[in-house]
């Protein structure tokens, strides 16, 4: 039995929810509600952080550790490349996706979001426990600015992450100039990490949650920004999710 223990919203499980979808695996999902997520984690690992998947009774952390482990375990529709310098690449691409894009599009994400307690708490809430809604609503206040100061959100570490943002982007888009995929001529662990992660600014209906039609107007003009260099993710999501 796998069971994926996540928040929703996150793009850190997105990107293991694709993987298992795409090794066609079985898996029940757990979704936990921020904050009073921290008691069920701690009981299942060592740290507070989702996702973290439930294999047979073994607890694995860390998106990047969650594909390794089903690439081991599940060798079907594999996402690591066999060859070792195309291996490389794609743990390269993976650990810049983690580091240079997850956190910039979740900090410009939220920096915006977060002053919309509408939009985010239906996305905290999102299939999970059916109090969620209402537990989350009386404690918003508390919890987005909790949130806000523990993921360092302001107006100066938003615009320093859009930058960061724009960066990656121009690398990534250079990258594709000349061929479909980030590592060699397949769909590997490289193309889901960053995907997935640059998903929230497109809004794609595979991701599994009802985004509103449009987000706040100061989170649509930094999407307009990166528009173009965004189509590739676009594609992804049509084709392989």
């Amino acid at each position: 039995m796998l069971t994926l223990y996540q928040f929703p919203i996150s793009h850190y499980c997105e990107k293991v929810r694709w993987s298992l979808d795409h090794k066609s695996l079985n898996y029940q999902i757990k979704n936990l509600l921020p904050g009073l997520h921290t008691l069920t984690a701690k009981k299942l690992s060592q740290s507070s952080s989702l996702p973290i998947l439930v294999h047979d009774g073994k607890a694995i952390q860390n998106s990047s550790d969650i594909l390794t482990y089903l690439d081991t375990q599940f060798p079907q529709n594999p996402l690591t490349p066999e060859d070792e310098t195309l291996k490389q690449e794609a743990a390269d691409w993976e650990k810049f996706a983690d580091e240079q894009i997850g956190i910039a599009v979740r900090v410009v994400c939220y920096h915006v979001l977060l002053d919309h307690p509408e939009i985010v708490i239906p996305f905290f809430a999102h299939n999970g426990p059916w109090y969620g809604p209402y537990l989350l609503k009386a404690i918003s206040p508390k919890l987005l600015l909790v949130m806000r100061k523990g993921m360092n959100i302001n107006a100066e570490t938003a615009e320093t992450a859009n930058k960061q943002l724009g960066f990656a982007l121009d690398k990534i888009h250079s990258r594709l100039q000349d061929q479909p995929f980030l590592v060699g001529e397949q769909f590997t662990r490289a193309d889901i990490a960053v995907a997935s992660l640059l998903a929230p600014l497109c809004k794609p209906v595979k991701y599994g949650l009802e985004w509103p039609k449009h987000f706040p107007e100061s989170l649509e003009a930094v999407i307009r920004q990166h528009s173009e260099k965004l189509a590739w993710v676009d594609r992804l999501y049509a084709e392989y999710r």
